[in-house]
């Protein structure tokens, strides 16, 4: 068969699509045919797309079938033609794309979304716990869908891969991000977070001394700014600075020493989970003590935020002043390397695919996959999560107990 060389366009159900080449990659004719939709994140201020065309070509390989919305890649480079020439579906119409066995996307269904759903699919995105409300839950349930949350994906060793390449990506991006703040350009005090020679060099302070700090406090260091680490974990500590391979100032978290760090910090990041342990945020007195013009960044503010004055804001309107501080709290940080991030969030999710088709379905899946189904927060309806549940006062069931009865 000799292969067309130009895509055609065709209509469907009232849905305007660009056909895919009729030629691609061999297809492996095994598994499971998965027909996968990912509609566009435009309207959340999301920049970030699930899967590269690269992603697409390899999946359709493999006989699945991709539907993508219009422009769903553009604010991450990836331009309508180049999926429809790794054998994507390019709609205009996003309501097929609802259809679909599995709908992929970066930022969590609101409950117009959930209407558009037809029940008994899967939904794999982030769930960002402080987006949701009692309503969108109900209606998740009410359709029977399967839910899983990047942010609770593991691997089989127990660590979570696309919350810690976001976190690489968050740190590495909030270094940047100060130096920006800092700026003039930025109504910031005109600093370098930095060393200059005869100048005395900028004070970063890090709250947390996960996979974030890590690579924040990496990219400060090789600028030559002074880093201070606070944490309540001793061993933590310890780790970060074996893997920095310099000996940083380091200090649990005695709120005196906090507060002393925050008085002289050009920039404060924080990295630190703080839902379980309120205490350590820092409080509203502490950000009025704090140089006028410093910056914060709140890496955690979709979890509750490290700071009392952290607040959601999105990649539109960023920042906003509190007490003569630079508050930067935008819960999707990574999306500003929107490219960087896709690929990262891409290459983790094709071998799940993949292998999805291959054992026959996700449900299979779940119940052979341990560290996928540590993902799942609703089964079939049934929420699964203890923290959702805790939060909008729902009943839950222990997924491996309902696995034992399906």
């Amino acid at each position: 068969m000799t292969p067309k060389d130009k895509n055609t366009e065709q209509t469907t159900a009232g849905s305007t699509f660009l056909m895919p080449k009729e030629e691609m990659l061999e297809i492996r004719r095994k598994g499971k045919k998965i027909r996968i939709g990912i509609p566009s994140d435009k309207e959340k201020v999301e920049y970030r797309v699930p899967l590269t065309p690269q992603a697409v070509e390899l999946l359709v390989s493999y006989g699945h079938e991709i539907l993508i919305e219009k422009e769903a890649g553009k604010a991450a480079s990836y331009t309508d033609q180049e999926y429809s020439d790794a054998g994507a579906l390019v709609m205009d119409d996003r309501k097929e794309i609802f259809e679909c066995d599995i709908i992929l996307r970066v930022s969590p269904f609101d409950e117009s979304e959930i209407d558009l759903l037809k029940g008994h699919q899967a939904l794999i995105s982030n769930l960002q716990i402080n987006a949701h409300c009692p309503g969108s839950i109900a209606k998740l349930m009410q359709k029977k869908v399967i839910n899983i949350a990047y942010e609770y994906l593991e691997d089989e060793d127990g660590s979570k891969p696309v919350v810690q390449l976001m976190s690489q990506i968050s740190g590495s991006t909030s270094i940047i991000l100060a130096n920006e703040y800092m700026s003039k350009s930025r109504d910031g005090k005109g600093v370098l977070l930095g060393s200059v020679t005869g100048i005395s060099p900028a004070e970063l302070v890090i709250l947390g001394s996960g996979t974030a700090a890590e690579y924040a406090a990496r990219a400060a260091l090789g600028l030559g700014a002074i880093v201070k680490v606070f944490d309540d974990n001793i061993s933590s500590l310890r780790r970060l600075e074996e893997k920095l391979q310099q000996r940083i100032f380091t200090s649990v978290f005695y709120p005196k020493v906090v507060s002393k760090a925050l008085k002289s910090a050009d920039v404060v990041l924080g990295a630190m989970p703080v839902a379980s342990a309120p205490s350590l945020r820092i409080t509203e007195d502490m950000v009025k003590k704090m140089k006028q013009g410093a910056v914060i960044i709140d890496l955690n503010v979709s979890q509750g935020g490290c700071f009392e004055t952290s607040h959601c804001t999105d990649l539109n309107n960023p920042t906003f002043i509190t007490h003569g501080v630079i508050h930067y709290c935008v819960p999707n940080m990574p999306a500003i390397v929107s490219r960087t991030a896709s690929i990262a969030l891409s290459n983790i999710l094709i071998p799940i695919l993949i292998s999805i088709g291959e054992i026959g379905g996700i449900d299979n899946y779940i119940k052979n996959s341990k560290s996928f189904r540590k993902g799942v927060y609703i089964y079939n309806g049934i929420l699964t999560n203890s923290a959702l549940a805790e939060k909008f006062n729902l009943p839950y069931k222990d997924l491996d107990l309902l696995l034992a009865v399906y």
